[in-house]
């Protein structure tokens, strides 16, 4: 199954241009979308699960004409916005059950065992009778993929999920997407570059509206090798120094400040060789837009 995303384009009303004919084929599996806060990742991902309408362009998941067939979409979309709401003086139980009859399973036998087995694949069974306003951050992200999973979608989208979360839920919600994404397409969206590092094996960087790239993250960061190199520049003048090179990022450790660089060839002046990681593509990749 793919999806496929051709020269899709929105401006809302106060003039932002969100989505700059934005062309991407996305398949099973799952795919990272990387970019930066404002960069048009939510008003995408909106637009795929048709609650907004793009100005041009044409979405297709396989014959599925999603602008045009926005309700037989809603029949196979698992759909974790950034912000989603939830009754939180009602327990996990008996809302996922409410759920499952908006998605029309009526009988009651088969709801009780749909949500017995999403609730143990989101490892919330435990906490089935324990009422949503007292769950911790990372179990209401994982209720919020119990919600998208209701319904066995072939799409599912999920939007900035583990902003705010610890180590722990992060790694647990990490484990819980991959699961999930062997055999339906699953849409990341996020500006944490460790996530889609992670997780997945096709991925696009967007900013301003504009896809900048769509590739593989193995491939790409091979691509990298022997051009990123690194040098501790405690003390020294920043603005000069980007003059002379392309500076990637910094970072502190220690109490020093250690600078990225990307470079053809050895830059000599005490630099060091560094091994790429998608970090140092992300970068770079912004900072030629």
């Amino acid at each position: 199954m793919n999806l496929t995303i051709t020269n899709l384009s929105k401006t809302y009303s106060n003039g932002v241009k969100a989505l700059k004919d934005v062309s991407l084929t996305i398949p099973n599996g799952l795919f990272g979308l990387l970019g930066p806060n404002g960069a048009g990742k939510s008003t995408l991902m909106r637009t795929i699960a048709t609650l907004q309408d793009a100005d041009k362009g044409e979405i297709w998941m396989d014959d599925l004409n999603i602008p045009k067939e926005k309700q037989k979409l809603k029949q196979v979309l698992g759909y974790l916005p950034q912000e989603f709401g939830f009754y939180t003086k009602e327990r996990a139980i008996n809302q996922l059950d409410q759920l499952c009859m908006l998605k029309g399973i009526a009988n009651k036998s088969e709801r009780k065992q749909v949500v017995e087995y999403i609730l143990k694949k989101v490892n919330l069974w435990d906490a089935r009778k324990q009422k949503l306003g007292t769950f911790s951050g990372g179990m209401k992200q994982r209720f919020g993929i119990a919600q998208a999973l209701v319904g066995n979608p072939k799409l599912i989208i999920v939007d900035e999920p583990t902003a705010g979360l610890d180590p722990y839920e992060r790694r647990r919600f990490h484990n819980l997407l991959a699961e999930i994404g062997k055999e339906i397409i699953v849409i990341l969206s996020t500006h944490i570059v460790d996530d889609v590092s992670n997780l997945c094996t096709n991925m696009a960087i967007i900013d301003k509206g504009k896809i900048l790239i769509q590739t593989d993250p193995g491939e790409i960061i091979n691509d990298y090798y022997g051009k990123i190199w690194e040098k501790d520049v405690t003390g020294v003048d920043m603005e000069e120094f980007e003059k002379e090179f392309d500076v990637i990022s910094t970072r502190l450790y220690a109490g020093k400040v250690f600078v990225r660089i990307y470079s053809d060839s050895d830059p000599e002046d005490y630099f060091r060789s560094v091994e790429p990681i998608l970090e140092d593509v992300y970068f770079h990749t912004l900072s030629d837009n």
